[in-house]
């Protein structure tokens, strides 16, 4: 299990150092991480919990990806792509994985919002316009994992 807790942090880490400074991260990483995550998740919880948390996390995820796509198309009038990476999306089908659902967006919405802030606050400092938002959920989600490690969050799988 420290190896998969390793090989997690590691990925969220390459992934938060690649975005933030080139906006381009290797693709590989997303599934480690989402294969790394459900293993964690799926060892600490019973079977039937981890499919339905699943499955209720990607509905999450679809729902939200198709609010951004038509925000985009209709308000927009842009691209999709235009409008969000790729490896957004990635980072966020890799994060289905994680919790069950409940814990999920909750951590999901602070995810979200520490994005925002640290984006505002850094963004004086930045040369680039975009926002490297699968790098700074992956930084939160990276806390996260580490503080229920340490035992600052007692119970991250549970409903």
């Amino acid at each position: 299990m420290l190896v998969l807790k390793i090989i997690t942090i590691v990925s969220l880490i390459l992934i938060f150092y690649q975005d933030f400074k080139a906006r381009e991260v290797y693709w590989f990483l997303f599934p480690v991480f989402g294969i790394c995550s459900a293993i964690l998740f799926y060892n600490s919880t019973l079977p039937a919990l981890f499919y339905v948390s699943v499955g209720m996390n990607f509905i999450c995820i679809f729902i939200l990806l198709l609010v951004v796509f038509l925000y985009a198309k209709l308000k927009l009038k842009s691209a999709f792509n235009e409008v969000f990476g790729l490896g957004d999306v990635l980072l966020f089908l890799g994060l289905i994985f994680s919790f069950s659902t409940i814990s999920f967006l909750v951590i999901f919405v602070f995810s979200l919002v520490f994005s925002l802030m640290l984006h505002l606050i850094i963004k004086r400092y930045s040369k680039l316009q975009s926002v490297p938002l699968a790098g700074y959920i992956s930084l939160f989600f990276g806390m996260v994992y580490l503080s229920h490690w340490s035992g600052i969050i007692s119970s991250l799988y549970v409903l």
